[in-house]
């Protein structure tokens, strides 16, 4: 029988939620990579803290244990070892061996040796394709999966990611989330000055998805954000800040390459004890 990209199989409902997070859940998560990255001298740590809620809150309360998800911006690979780490998926003691030599936990995400990171991402622009092809081959096999990807806002400056979401439309993917860090920042400056898409959501309204905004550091907005949709993509635009909660390099350049100093490092920790 011929395949048509219009057949379609019920969306999956949202797994139940047995313990819904708290903003004491994403500043325990936050602590962690603050240690984790200003113990190995890692940098890359701005764009982690820019998502380490989304993730929290994609994992801990929509996707089930067939689902799959995909980090795009490999770069923030810290962020997703914390989250993995905070369900039980690698253990607490693992995470100090961040960027350390024969290490599972790369600076960016390995191709092997973690049941729940299925590709090695890092070279950006190619998550959204590997995360649309998941999603199709879902369907085909009637499976109910949703899958979740991950892409920074400066991705979106790379054909290929277009043509993944020209391909995620066409097909009308409903099984796919597509969130955006829209932090405003990549290596080279802003995403503004570097190679301006400026207004970004204008453009992404464009394809026939469901186009959702949202406070990438708000629990309720991030729930809303990540609601499973209908008979369309849905791509969330999350409003984030690059090393958020760290004073004095929060929304900077800096923070997308440096690692923390000790005096960053204890002011980030007491902001945390004292953010309600």
């Amino acid at each position: 029988m011929r395949y048509r990209p219009d057949t379609m199989i019920a969306p999956p409902p949202p797994p139940p939620i047995a313990n819904r997070l708290t903003q004491a859940d994403l500043h325990d998560a936050r602590r962690r990579l603050l240690d984790m990255h200003f113990h190995a001298r890692a940098g890359h740590l701005g764009g982690n803290l820019s998502c380490i809620d989304a993730l929290m809150v994609a994992h801990h309360e929509f996707l089930g244990a067939d689902d799959r998800f995909v980090l795009s911006k490999g770069h923030s690979a810290g962020a997703l070892y914390v989250t993995l780490a905070s369900l039980g998926h690698i253990a607490h003691e693992e995470l100090a061996s961040f960027h350390q030599d024969n290490t599972r936990l790369g600076g960016h995400p390995p191709p092997h040796g973690i049941a729940h990171i299925k590709f090695a991402t890092g070279s950006l622009g190619h998550g959204l394709s590997l995360a649309a092809g998941l999603a199709l081959a879902a369907r085909l096999q009637n499976n109910p999966r949703r899958i979740i990807c991950l892409t920074s806002d400066g991705e979106w400056q790379e054909g290929s990611t277009w043509e993944a979401a020209i391909f995620a439309a066409h097909q009308r993917l409903h099984n796919l989330t597509i969130l955006v860090d829209h932090n405003g920042l990549q290596g080279f400056g802003t995403t503004h000055d570097v190679a301006s898409m400026n207004p970004l959501a204008d453009k992404l309204r464009g394809f026939d998805i469901e186009f959702r905004n949202a406070d990438g550091h708000s629990l309720d907005s991030l729930r809303t954000a990540l609601a499973p949709g209908t008979d369309r993509p849905v791509l969330a635009s999350l409003r984030t800040t690059k090393g958020h909660g760290v004073p004095g390099l929060a929304g900077t350049l800096q923070s997308h390459y440096l690692p923390l100093t000790p005096a960053q490092h204890a002011a980030a920790i007491a902001e945390l004890g004292m953010l309600p």
